[in-house]
């Protein structure tokens, strides 16, 4: 096998996966202050897999979202979300094993930045380093 390259618009290193906890259909809280309450994940972006597979996501994932309940201007519809929360234990590279309560998203604008100012309850490290944006609104991340 020959050497590992870096190519055009993929770092050199490779991203530690999560153990993916969500799915195509999952319901997930919303955990910031935008006016969702509930959303169900109906895509997830990049993912290139088999015919008739559930595409998966885990944290620190981007997800397309529809929104089941909240305010009625921001119910049926359809935004960016990442992902910040998941029941299914994961395992961190220090050997760790980490689980949430319950799944959760923070919402995005078109332009990708955070839709809410604040998010309400912990986001998991691993979506705190790959977006920024998110950590600074966080209140806690474990």
């Amino acid at each position: 096998m020959g050497a590992k390259r870096a190519v055009a618009g993929k770092p050199a290193f490779s991203r530690r996966r999560v153990n993916t906890g969500l799915q195509v259909q999952t319901v997930a809280k919303v955990a910031d202050n935008s006016g969702a309450k509930e959303v169900m994940i109906i895509g997830v972006p990049g993912y290139h897999g088999r015919l008739r597979r559930v595409p998966p996501a885990g944290v620190g994932d981007l997800v397309v979202v529809s929104v089941k309940k909240g305010i009625p201007e921001m119910r049926k519809q359809v935004f960016k979300a990442i992902v910040v929360r998941q029941r299914r234990p994961y395992r961190r590279a220090d050997g760790t094993w980490i689980a949430f309560e319950d799944n959760a998203v923070v919402l995005l604008t078109p332009e990708g930045t955070p839709k809410g100012s604040e998010i309400r309850g912990p986001i998991a490290r691993e979506a705190a380093e790959r977006w920024p944006q998110i950590a600074n609104l966080a209140s806690m991340i474990i």
